[in-house]
C-alpha cells in the first residue's frame, strides 16, 4: 500500500515563508499525479494546488495562485509547496494526495492521502 508523509510544517508569522515537502513511497507508478489540501477545524479539506506527472501541468486554488508554487523531484520522488506571502488565513493542516489523474485531484477526491502536517500563521 502507497504512502505518503508530510513535513515541513511550523509556525510562522503573516509575510514569512514555508516549504513543505511530501515523500511517496510504495506507490504504483501510476499513480503519480501530486497535489496539496489543506483543512481547518470545522471546516472541509480544500484543494492547494497540484502537479501533472510530467510537471508541465499545475492547478492552484484561487487563493493561494501567485503565493504558493508546487514542484516535483522524481529522482527523490517528492512533491513541494513553496508557500510565501503567509497570511493567517493559510493556517490549517496541510495533506500531500496523490492519484492516477491530475484532473481527478482537484475535481474529485484524491485517492491517497498523506497524515498532514500543520502550518499556523500569526498575525
Amino acid at each position: 500500500q502507497g504512502k505518503l508523509v508530510e513535513s515541513g510544517g511550523g509556525l510562522v508569522q503573516a509575510g514569512d515563508s514555508l516549504r513543505l515537502s511530501c515523500a511517496a513511497s510504495g506507490l504504483n507508478r501510476n499513480v503519480n499525479a501530486r497535489g496539496w489540501y489543506r483543512q481547518t477545524a470545522g471546516r472541509e479539506r480544500e484543494f492547494v494546488a497540484s502537479i501533472s506527472w510530467s510537471g508541465d501541468r499545475t492547478s492552484y486554488a484561487d487563493s493561494v495562485e501567485g503565493r504558493f508554487t508546487i514542484s516535483r523531484d522524481d529522482s527523490k520522488n517528492t512533491v513541494d509547496l513553496q508557500m510565501n506571502d503567509l497570511k493567517p488565513e493559510d493556517t490549517a493542516t496541510y495533506y500531500c494526495v496523490a492519484d492516477l489523474f491530475f484532473e481527478t485531484l482537484r475535481s474529485a477526491v484524491p485517492s491517497f492521502w498523506g497524515r498532514g502536517t500543520h502550518v499556523t500563521v500569526s498575525a
